[in-house]
């Protein structure tokens, strides 16, 4: 019996790296009659010949678009010039993270574009985001800027998610040159831009695993209950208890603590106002 990690899934057959080799593998049959579903990402117990799935480990997370299993951690890529720096995007890409179980963490890219002033207005701007997440700023043409996210990698699953044009696919290639076919395989293989995707597949780097994820930036929220959208602000949450009303949404209430320190500036009034713009959305979404 061995242990081991699924890293490809491709027409059936499951690729599961285990004790420093991969394997190609098929499931136990009973698993169609169980409502076992092994899925890129999961850990998994592999029987004596190493070719057969015997059993699916506990996971603790699950990426809905693309489908992975156990991921840790989202590198969310925004650029901060070409394009500019959306701080509604950045919410909605948050908003996914946290509902999926996933620890977010904001690469800014192609800060060397910015004079010191601008520089500056997005550092004010990201203030509040570093009280939340880990955010780090990054140049393509600044090597030591990319270097503090090498040791994130380690013994994790992360994937890249992000604005289009932020430059997701140059961080990669610049955290590790020999990507960069691989980057384009990723790409292609998970239908960039279209909805249904042929396969999921994990790539080894830095003593972990990455995957780009062209269907989590779809930001589509049709699973999400606009009931449930306060969770997923966790600063907002932070503050819930302090409502008058226990099922409180931040909107209308009166004696919301949300909206307290929303006034008191506690709170960015533009990550207030993308709050409101997500959840008119869900709610939208539930006329039609």
């Amino acid at each position: 019996m061995a242990q081991g990690l699924i890293t490809k899934l491709k027409a059936g057959t499951y690729t599961v790296a285990a004790n420093d080799k991969v394997y190609e593998c098929k499931p136990r049959g009973v698993f169609r009659h169980q409502n076992i579903d092994p899925r890129v990402g999961d850990l998994v117990t592999l029987d004596e010949t190493l070719t057969t799935i015997t059993e699916v480990l506990d996971r603790k997370s699950m990426l809905k678009r693309p489908t992975i299993a156990n991921v840790d951690q989202a590198f969310l890529v925004m650029s901060v010039a070409e394009p500019e720096l959306s701080e509604i995007l950045l919410d909605r890409f948050l908003v996914l993270i946290e509902e999926a179980g996933i620890e977010g963490i904001v690469v800014l890219t192609k800060i060397d574009l910015l004079n010191e002033k601008k520089r500056l207005d997005v550092k004010k701007t990201m203030a509040y985001y570093e009280t939340l997440y880990p955010v780090y700023y990054v140049s393509k043409h600044d090597t030591a800027t990319i270097q503090p996210l090498i040791p994130l990698f380690k013994n994790k699953i992360t994937v890249f998610a992000g604005q289009t044009g932020a430059g997701k696919s140059s961080l990669l290639n610049h955290l590790s040159p020999d990507l960069n076919l691989a980057t384009q395989e990723i790409s292609k293989a998970l239908g960039r831009g279209k909805h249904t995707t042929r396969h999921v597949e994990l790539w080894s780097l830095y003593d972990g695993f990455i995957a780009d994820t062209p269907g989590f930036s779809k930001l589509e929220y049709e699973d999400i209950d606009k009931a449930d959208l306060k969770q997923y602000f966790k600063d907002f949450e932070a503050l819930s208890e302090g409502c008058k009303f226990r099922q409180c949404n931040h909107l209308q209430e009166p004696g919301c603590a949300v909206k307290k320190a929303v006034e008191a500036g506690q709170i960015p009034a533009h990550r207030y106002h993308s709050y409101e713009k997500i959840y008119q959305e869900l709610k939208d979404q539930e006329i039609y």
